[in-house]
């Protein structure tokens, strides 16, 4: 699984900051880690320099081999929060993605 950043312009996205994230998402993701061909987060602080509840917004967008990619997108006062609520929304929609492919298969 590739994992890709891409970070607004008023995001600092230098190693330091992206390794905890990269560890988070490989932990988390790892059932799906060979399904998983790419991984793109996206960063975003959408109220730029200013204080603001809930907002940072990641955005993931998975790329399963032969599907369709999975999108799904979480704001939260932090970027781990944020991308942690992404990867739980990720996971349950990959995990539903998955059990209907095997049930089709089944038939």
């Amino acid at each position: 699984m590739t994992i890709q950043f891409d970070t607004a312009h008023n995001v600092k996205a230098n190693e330091e900051f992206k390794a905890p994230l990269i560890a988070l998402l490989s932990d988390k993701l790892n059932r799906f880690s060979h399904q998983i061909t790419k991984l793109e987060v996206h960063l975003s602080d959408e109220n730029g320099n200013k204080d603001g509840l809930n907002d940072k917004r990641c955005l993931l967008e998975a790329h399963v081999q032969g599907l369709q990619p999975t999108v799904v997108k979480n704001h939260a006062p932090s970027y781990e929060q944020a991308v942690g609520g992404a990867i739980d929304k990720l996971k349950g929609s990959l995990h539903s993605t998955m059990g209907r492919l095997v049930d089709h298969h089944k038939q």
